[in-house]
């Protein structure tokens, strides 16, 4: 007796020693790709902000930060922050669809998101709301996700239509461009990025409709659980390993993934999606066009604002550090640039203003992470 209990605990102890040293390894392996991701948006970074700056003395800057009235922070801040509840209520809409939370778990996971986003690189932020509404409303982690993708497509939609608008109704002369280094910044660039987002979209959007019509997806769940049976070169035993390990696991993701995509099949929340993501972005300019009234040489209508914030989340769809420096102020003085604002004001009000929508965002999001009790650096190394 005294044997089987002494070889029970040796068998205890080599599991949790092999157990911690994989944990060790695929912490180590996720740290070793967020260093990665963190050197590489440094250089874009730097990069970046040396060409968005390099022909802008810097006392000509910083006395143009100084003369910015501040006061315009307030209307802008209260602007931004509405535009954050009618995100959470959307999201909270989308995660409704198939799984029930309230407007108060949706709005702390954002805030957590978004301030993870600003504070650590890769777009930890994205990650890491799914695993708070797996800890805190048992939500599985892929269906989380999913609706982190189902918001991000919406996003991505009404940006491509205010992008095709201002395109239409903003004259941008054909002869302008910025050169940074070898890569030239002209109206024709814009179109070009243009068409490869509506292509990339077609082809999103496709998938995502696909993937949630039933018969379709139980066709390609049935084509993920019998590929195995066709290796006729592997045993039996081997082919329904695969199946439980890799093929199931398949279909539960395929399922998640519809799940949280449910919302398609009800055009009512559809609409009210689509609505609530305008009434977002055109707060969002309408923050940008609010503070741009407290920076001297800034005198561009709401449109060209808009059309400025949008060529700014172009830019920042790339990889950067955290909080987007550098990729965020060369969009805005390129943007600017087009409507003619000297490079030393675009400079200016882009920087102050990228602080002013940034800085916002971190302390909100800490206050929701402390109302969840959240260990947000714990979180986003865990996936």
């Amino acid at each position: 007796m005294r044997k089987s209990f002494q070889v029970l605990k040796n068998f205890q102890t080599r599991l949790i020693r092999i157990l911690k040293k994989r944990g060790e390894y695929f912490l180590s392996d996720y740290k070793n790709k967020l260093i990665f991701s963190l050197i590489i948006g440094i250089l874009i970074s730097g990069i970046t902000l040396f060409f968005a700056f390099k022909n802008v003395p810097f006392n000509e800057l910083l006395n143009y930060i100084r003369i910015i009235d501040y006061r315009w922070i307030f209307p802008s801040f209260a602007i931004l922050f509405a535009s954050y509840i009618f995100r959470a209520a959307r999201w909270q809409i989308i995660v409704s669809s198939s799984h029930k939370i309230n407007f108060k778990s949706a709005y702390h996971a954002l805030m957590t998101g978004f301030m993870i986003n600003c504070l650590l690189p890769g777009r930890a932020g994205e990650i890491a709301r799914p695993l708070i509404l797996q800890k805190n409303d048992k939500i599985p982690f892929t269906a989380g996700l999913a609706t982190v993708a189902a918001e991000r497509v919406f996003d991505v939609v009404l940006l491509l239509a205010f992008f095709s608008a201002v395109l239409a109704n903003v004259e941008i002369d054909p002869g302008f461009e910025i050169r940074f280094n070898n890569f030239i910044l002209n109206r024709e660039t814009l179109e070009s990025i243009f068409t490869g987002m509506i292509k990339l979209s077609i082809l999103l959007i496709s998938g995502i409709i696909i993937l949630s019509i039933e018969k379709i997806r139980n066709i390609m769940k049935k084509a993920v659980i019998h590929f195995p049976l066709l290796l006729f070169f592997l045993k039996e035993k081997t082919k329904q390993k695969i199946i439980i390990k890799i093929c199931q696991p398949l279909v539960n993701i395929l399922d998640s993934i519809a799940s949280g995509f449910v919302l398609l099949k009800s055009p009512v929340k559809i609409g009210l999606c689509i609505g609530l993501s305008v009434l977002i972005w055109l707060l969002n300019a309408f923050s940008f066009y609010i503070f741009s009234k407290g920076c001297p040489g800034i005198n561009l209508s709401f449109i060209e604002i808009s059309a400025v914030m949008i060529l700014i989340c172009i830019f920042i769809a790339l990889p950067s550090v955290p909080g987007f420096w550098g990729l965020w102020e060369a969009g805005g003085v390129f943007a600017m640039s087009l409507f003619g604002v000297l490079q030393k004001d675009a400079a200016g009000f882009t920087l102050a203003n990228h602080a002013v929508q940034v800085f916002p965002v971190i302390i909100l999001g800490a206050l929701s992470a402390a109302a969840l009790g959240v260990n947000f650096i714990k979180i986003s190394y865990e996936r």
